[in-house]
């Protein structure tokens, strides 16, 4: 008998349906992975079974056989109390993003202690202590410290690991988990699956994985469902699926792989867009004891780096949270103090306001979130040309509109596309417009080099896969060189000519990408490596 069977789930919004008609079945011990881009309808879907999509039309069955007795219930015709019921115990939810879905106001050990003596009917200690033990169970280190730390003082790992915790607190039949390892490095998503996979073995649980990333589904589900515009296309088990795919959609998602497409050879000659040797980066840090009344230490984010970045060419650096990356790009931007030298076409970075003001048009950035590093209240003309204002203020109106109309055709953005472009607002736009349109604002001043901080990371594969596309034909066409910060090893494989492995602000070793990735000297890099093949 299966655990559970959904047959026919509707999901409307204001009589507008959104999820049509999808039937599957998950047994009891099995992994079901439903895919799909953004807007196909697999959140809403798993959302519906327990009853948490607000102001929504919920219609069809969905027979859980999981409860005491084993008689089978429909959780769309029961009522809320029931539902609060089966929450959590039953059926429980990972969502994606740890940071919004924790608490802040209080400690992480709290918020699983609080689960346990709702559902489990425990004391105050007794929840308490088993919040450590869940917290052990999840690999985190000294738990009964952890245990007592709020969100924002775990790392991202750490934060996943706390929610599977309180998820899994109360030994559910079914767990539902809705992209737990998107916004996690490469190693620490091979973590996080080997702790799934081990807890769904030793309780013999029933999983339902949300997710876009294939190579997570390869590995890790028994079937996959794959929907697209809130239809369920296609499903089957795993191998069959990705060996034979049956639907042009499945197809679509199977082929959206990066696929590189750079200019190669030697690097030209001439002098580098970016050089840096000896550069370090640390931030002050208070000290213990009596010691942190007089004098601040010191935190080494970045030691002693190195690199030049010649024109045209890709610098990829890569490493996992915490491995300094992202200071680097900040450094490279000219945002934070540095020593060491940093000079950018021959300039240097200093406190010269107006020195630096010069090299800023040079160095452009491309943020990770779109949606949040573009303004909501500017329009598209006041975001692209936003960067004229400051660097070429004595162009008129009409020079200005001419000159964004430009940088937004170069991305693939015309009004005949979008009717009223210039006057349109960031949310009228999917995630990939919208990337594109943080590339247009950094290209419209004209750079040499393109900081690019996990420009993808946020995206579907498909649209990830336009947005490499775009970035290569203007290295192409524009002679751009980037500074690629990433975790995503394939991204790396498709857009850089040269690679830096950075850990604990070391850079462990660098070279050209087939050097680096193909025969890795460092064993932090081969585990990287594997962990995203």
């Amino acid at each position: 008998m299966n655990l559970l069977e959904v047959n026919n789930l509707r999901v409307a919004f204001a009589g507008k349906e959104v999820v049509h008609g999808v039937s599957f079945t998950i047994a009891p011990g099995e992994k079901l992975a439903l895919v799909g881009e953004s807007g196909s309808g697999k959140t809403v879907t798993a959302l519906s079974l327990l009853g948490l999509v607000q102001n929504a039309d919920v219609t069809g069955t969905a027979q859980f056989t999981g409860l005491e007795g084993g008689a089978a219930r429909d959780l769309v015709a029961m009522p809320e109390r029931e539902q609060r019921a089966i929450r959590g115990r039953e059926i429980a939810m990972i969502f994606q993003e740890p940071m919004t879905a924790l608490n802040p106001l209080f400690p992480i050990g709290d918020q699983i202690a609080e689960v346990l003596q709702l559902k489990e009917g425990l004391t105050k200690r007794e929840a308490w202590d088993a919040a450590v033990e869940a917290l052990r169970a999840t690999g985190i280190p000294e738990p009964e410290r952890r245990a007592m730390a709020y969100p924002h003082q775990l790392s991202g790992g750490q934060r996943q690991r706390a929610m599977i915790a309180m998820a899994l607190s109360g030994r559910p039949r079914l767990l539902l988990a809705d992209e737990p390892t998107t916004a996690l490095d490469v190693t620490l998503r091979s973590q996080i699956l080997d702790l799934l996979g081990d807890v769904q073995k030793q309780n013999g649980m029933s999983m339902l994985l949300i997710t876009h990333d294939l190579n997570l589904v390869r590995k890790f589900a028994d079937r996959v469902a794959v929907m697209e515009n809130g239809y369920l296309v296609e499903q089957g088990p795993v191998d069959e699926i990705f060996a034979n795919p049956q639907h042009p959609y499945t197809r679509k998602l199977i082929d959206s792989r990066p696929e590189r497409d750079v200019v190669e050879g030697d690097a030209p000659a001439g002098a580098p867009v970016m050089d840096a040797k000896g550069l370090q980066v640390a931030y002050p840090v208070s000290l213990p004891g009596v010691k942190g009344w007089f004098r601040k230490g010191e935190f080494v984010a970045v030691k002693n780096a190195g690199f030049a970045i010649p024109a045209g060419r890709t610098l990829g650096v890569v490493g996992e949270s915490g491995s300094g990356k992202s200071t680097l790009a900040m450094a490279a931007l000219g945002l934070i103090p540095h020593r060491g030298e940093l000079g950018v076409v021959g300039r240097q970075w200093g406190p010269d306001a107006a020195a630096n003001k010069a090299i800023r048009r040079l160095v452009q950035v491309v943020f990770q979130d779109p949606f949040s590093s573009l303004s909501p209240r500017m329009t598209v003309e006041e975001i692209v040309g936003e960067g004229l204002l400051v660097h070429e203020p004595g162009l008129k109106i009409d020079g200005r509109r001419e000159r964004v109309l430009q940088a937004l055709h170069d991305v693939g953005l015309t009004e005949s596309q979008f009717p009223g472009l210039l006057q349109r607002y960031p949310h009228e736009f999917s995630g990939g417009q919208r990337q594109r349109l943080a590339i247009a604002r950094a290209l419209i001043v004209g750079p040499q080099l393109l900081v690019l901080d996990e420009p993808t990371s946020a995206l579907d594969v498909t649209i990830q896969k336009q947005v490499l596309k775009l970035l290569q034909r203007l290295q192409r066409e524009k002679g751009l060189s980037y500074l690629l910060i990433t975790h995503d090893v394939d991204v790396i494989r498709a857009m850089a000519h040269d690679v830096m492995v950075m850990k604990d602000g070391d850079i462990l070793e660098s070279g050209t990408v087939a050097q680096v990735l193909d025969s890795p000297r460092e064993d932090y890099t081969r585990t990287l490596v594997a962990a995203a093949s």
